[in-house]
Order: structure tokens, then sequence, then C-alpha cells
């Protein structure tokens, strides 16, 4: 009971233990016990009465959401659940519990199936427990997609934020708008020089696409293992592989536009005129009705070049037609007509913290504030649910050291005892704000992550210390160390290529797609200092980096 990773939030030891075999009966509400099946798939557990049953699953609406009781004792296991989701993850409680090998696809001869008598009592600290994937930058196939959804629920994970959508690649087929993924989605090259270099490029040609069937597909095997997709399309900055296969959408129409083979920020920008969000609406409903339930839809806001929304007539013309006084406050009602679009569709809008400080937001809408905390505060004090996200420390394209040992990274170093010992909701704000953060969130930007082992370097295991701090709703707690150094054994079990915590393995220092990091190029705290500043200003939308 006392390496369990993320911490419950009681546990009680007894004596003896109980066995749990291959093939045992799982009796109770289908939904419930069908989700601890789920859970424990190498078992291979089947439905069936309470009388024969190995595991007995009860619903208790009274626990809460996402809320379970686990109960081992020498004549089986007892599980009362809230719903389906704390059903499972009373499921991903036992596996732990379990030898190891409950991580691995296949029984592996010779394992004894028990686990030790005990009680455990547990309920999520916040609703919304994230991981962002960046897969415009990097485009990572399907599997690579359902594969993290795996490991998101195993560590009680349930926000799958997919970037769908940058300067460097579009990822989703439009059947209204075929041009996005047919143009949109590839590029002929990529840079590969660091920063300061001069630039130089791989000359391979990158790209890919979701079907929107795809995107179904993902969406169901999310939902049964209680993880939310939430897609986000970046309006209207980030925009050169739209404007790539739709320049007439631009602000300046009559240019020639590329998806970008470089890392970095174009000053290419969607034009905010109706025909844009009439095409907006149109594929955020494609993708709004191929995921099926869509209660969170991230529509970006972030560094924007608004010069070219000032230096057209038309721009302006229709600026001054809406009684704005600045091209900030047009993009603040460019916004909200999109957010006002997806409410209709029963979808709450999500936003960079750059979209708060423009103004004008919905009530509703949720805000990540990604330049800090000092941000956060103030959309939580407007009134704004926020998902906190700022770049230290849960922006996980950062080297976990300022080592040339580190395969490269943007910057140096967030470590996993900086994620363990980070606050979300920080004990000095005010009793109302702090209510006003529903989660936490990891993102994994992707000019670094070249391919799957990459995603599993940078993921894990900062991402195990996320999910604790995700689940207990503040920062881990000291034993957090010795639990991961347990949880380790079920991450090899799993198959996963994480960081070792103490330092790359020799190939994970360099090969294939990989380069060594350069120490000192980028300091984060040097960073956050600069986003600060640039968070205070009215000319917010701005590129920050």
């Amino acid at each position: 009971m006392d390496h369990l990773l993320p911490r419950p939030r009681l546990t009680e030891t007894g004596a003896g233990s109980a066995e749990i075999a291959p093939g045992s009966v799982v009796s109770g509400p289908a939904p419930l016990a069908d989700a601890v099946r789920l859970a424990l798939p190498v078992l291979g557990l089947r439905p069936g009465d309470a009388a024969t049953a190995a595991v007995r699953v009860a619903e208790d609406p009274g626990l809460g959401p996402e809320a379970y009781a686990l109960t081992i004792a020498g004549d089986g296991v007892r599980i009362t659940a809230a719903d389906p989701a704390g059903a499972f993850y009373a499921g991903q409680t036992l596996r732990q519990l379990l030898p190891a090998e409950a991580f691995r696809s296949a029984l592996v001869p010779g394992t004894s199936w028990t686990v030790p008598c005990g009680r455990v009592e547990d309920a999520p600290g916040f609703s919304w427990r994230g991981a962002h994937l960046d897969v415009a930058r990097t485009f990572l196939p399907k599997r690579e997609v359902l594969r993290m959804i795996d490991l998101m629920a195993a560590h009680k994970l349930n926000r799958l934020h997919l970037h769908l959508a940058d300067d460097q690649g579009w990822r989703v087929e439009s059947r209204a708008f075929p041009l996005l993924h047919e143009v949109g989605s590839h590029r002929p090259r990529t840079i590969t020089s660091h920063r300061g270099e001069e630039p130089a490029f791989d000359d391979v040609p990158h790209g890919g696409h979701y079907t929107l069937a795809d995107l179904t597909e993902i969406a169901a095997y999310a939902r049964a293992r209680a993880v939310t997709v939430v897609p986000e399309i970046d309006v209207p900055g980030h925009a050169s592989a739209v404007l790539a296969a739709y320049p007439a959408l631009a602000a300046r129409p009559r240019e020639r536009y590329e998806v970008l083979d470089r890392w970095g920020i174009s000053p290419a920008i969607l034009s905010p005129l109706p025909a844009t969000v009439d095409f907006l609406t149109t594929v955020f409903a494609e993708i709004s009705d191929a995921l099926g339930d869509v209660p969170y839809f991230h529509i970006g806001g972030d560094e924007c070049v608004l010069d070219d929304w000032a230096a057209s007539a038309e721009i302006s013309a229709y600026q001054a037609s809406l009684g704005l006084e600045s091209v900030g406050d047009l993009h603040a009602w460019f916004l909200r007509r999109l957010a006002d679009a997806l409410a209709g569709r029963g979808s709450r809008t999500v936003v960079w913290d750059e979209a708060f400080v423009s103004g004008g937001l919905r009530p509703d809408t949720i805000v990540m504030p990604w330049r800090g905390e000092h941000v956060g505060r103030r959309a939580a004090a407007a009134g704004h649910d926020v998902v906190a996200t700022p770049v230290f420390p849960m922006y996980f394209d950062y080297a976990e050291a300022a080592s040339p040992e580190e395969p490269a990274g943007l910057g140096d170093a967030i470590t996993v005892a900086d994620v363990a010992a980070f606050a979300p909701a920080p004990p000095a704000w005010l009793e109302e704000e702090r209510a006003r953060v529903v989660g936490v969130q990891f993102q994994l930007w992707s000019e670094h992550i070249p391919d799957g082992r990459a995603l599993d370097y940078r993921a894990w295991p900062r991402g195990c210390a996320a999910a604790e701090i995700a689940w207990t709703g503040g920062p881990a707690a000291e034993d957090f160390l010795r639990r991961l150094d347990a949880h380790l054994a079920r991450l090899d079990a799993f198959g996963v290529e994480y960081r070792p915590l103490s330092g790359p393995r020799p190939w994970q220092r360099g090969g294939a797609g990989w380069r060594r990091h350069r120490p000192g190029d980028v300091a984060v705290q040097d960073v956050m200092r600069h986003l600060h500043e640039l968070s205070q200003s009215a000319d917010s939308t701005r590129p920050s980096m």
C-alpha cells in the first residue's frame, strides 16, 4: 500500500493477502465492472455472478465524481465507486498492488497474482489532470496517441489536449476544406540548427494527419479509459499551414504562404472577417462531430502579430463598423465569436492567457496561464476557471538537466523534483482564487520530440510527478521519490523508455533524430521573468519568444 502513485487520500494495511487469478470473475453493474476489467487487461477478468466473483463492484454516488473505495480481504476484493471513472481508477490502484507484470501485455508464467489486504479511499484533488501533446510540429502516428492515452489512464490523468494545428502543420482531415490536409499537413524539410546558428535543414519531407474516423476512434478509446480529448485549433495566429492551403483567409490574401519549415512563430495571421469565422465554425463542427461529446474545445489565441490587421483597410473598416477601438479589441471580439459558436454546440472554450489579457472572454471560458501564476491569478480573480500550465515547471520540452549528456531541449532545466514541488493553486492566493484552479497540465511541445521514443523520454517520469500533484491537489508528499523509484518497475514492464533518475542511458544521449543538448542557451527562470513582464502589457498578444 505504500508504493502507490499517485498517492491516495487514505490507505490502511491489513494482514494477509488475496489472490486474483487470471480469468477471475468480476461482478456488479456492467458499466462499473467493465471499467475494472479494462484497467486490468492482462488478467482477462470475466463478468459473472457475485457468488463466484473475486472482485465485487458496487455503485455509491455519494462518493463523488471519479472517487472510489477499495477493500481487499482474504475472500476477495470489494470496490465501490461513484461512476465508471471511479471504478476504472480503483482498477488502476489494484493493478499497482499486483506485481509489476500486471503492466505487461501478456501473462508471464510463474507470476503470483496476489495483492496485500487493506483498504484505500480516494478521490481527485483536481477535476482537470492533463497532458498536452503537440502533434502539429512533429506528427505522431495514431498508435502513439493511443499509447499516450494508456499511460495517462495508468496515472489517473484525464484530459488529453491535442494541439492539432500550427505554423508547421495541420493534422486533421477536413471534408469541407480538403486542402487543409492535402496541402497543410506536410512540409518539404525541417530546420536542424540550434538557436543562433546559421539555419540548416534536413531536406526530409515531414507530414501526416488523422482522418475524422481516426478522431472518432481516439476519442472512443480515450472515453473508455476515463480520458477526455480536448482538441485545439490555434487561431488567429500560428496560421501558416492553414494559409498555405487557403491564402484567401489571410489578412494579406494576395501573398503566398507555405507550411513553416522552421521553429518559432510566423507573423502570418488569419483575417477576422466573417468569411474566416464561417470557415472556422465549419471546421470546428467537423472535428466536434468526429470526436462525439466535446465538453472542451481549445482555440489558442496566443502569440498573434496583429500588424497585418492594422495595415488592412478592409479589416480596419470592419473594426470600425463593430465600434471597436483597437486591433486588440478586434482580437478579443474574434475569439468571442468563435466561443459563442462553440457554446451553441455544448462546448466550453479554452484559451491561452493572451486571450484573457485581450479581454472580452465569455465568462465560462477556461484560461491556461502558460506565462506564470501572476497572470493565472488575474484570470482567477476575474472569475475564470484556470488550468495551471506555466512554462516552469510544466513545459516538458525543456531538458531535465543543464548537461550536454541530455538530448536537445528548448532550454534547461525542469526536473522531476521541480514538477513534484509545484503548487497549482498557490497558498498565497485568496480562497476564492484558489477555488478557480480546476487543474494542472503538462505540455509536450514537439520541436524536440522526433518520434515515440523521444516522447517517452520527455514525458516520463516527469509525467508521474505531474500526475501526483494533479491527483492530490498540491505538491507531492515527502515520500514521492521513494514511491517513484518503485513505480519505475511498472514503467519498465509497460515498455516505457523513460529518462532514468540518474540521467540518460547511452543511446538516449544521441541517435537518429536526436541531437545533444546545448546547456545555457535558454535558462527557464530567465524565460519566466521575461514572460511575466510581457503578460503585463496591453500588447500581450504579440509573440513572447
